[in-house]
């Protein structure tokens, strides 16, 4: 187990579908279900705003409530777990490429007791988050 206390990984998937659709998938809390295998369920406490929380159940039947701490329409937002000590914040963006298509990019920052091995663990379905992700955005699914 590592005793790093600051943490930080980064995953991008590009995508031909467009920012708009992107950001109605993000939006749509109730839906993350639908394209991403590590919610089970998940529920948003007001508007998709700074400041709003949300609820989400795992799988596991393990609930993590966190709280949006940034949200820039149409391009990013930013939620914040906090877990006893640790906090976990991911940053969720959408950046135009020159040739139309868009990068999705999941960064994760942790801090806290052993933040390094809370990070890989969090992110560790990232890769498959985001091509579900895509996959939904592009009508693949």
């Amino acid at each position: 187990m590592s005793n790093a206390t600051q943490a930080t990984a980064s995953y991008s998937h590009d995508t031909i579908a467009p920012a708009a659709t992107i950001w109605a998938l993000f939006k749509a809390v109730s839906d993350w279900k639908n394209w991403n295998a590590g919610v089970h369920d998940c529920s948003l406490e007001g508007p998709f705003a700074t400041g709003s929380w949300f609820t989400m159940v795992l799988p596991d039947q393990d609930v993590i409530r966190s709280q949006l701490v940034e949200v820039t329409e149409p391009r990013l937002f930013t939620d914040e777990t906090t877990l006893g000590d640790v906090v976990v914040r991911v940053t969720h963006q959408i950046n135009p490429l020159p040739d139309g298509r868009n990068r999705i990019t999941y960064e994760i920052g942790v801090t806290g007791e052993n933040a390094q091995d809370i990070c890989t663990g969090v992110s560790s379905d990232f890769p498959q988050v985001l091509q579900g992700l895509v996959a939904k955005a592009e009508g693949r699914v």
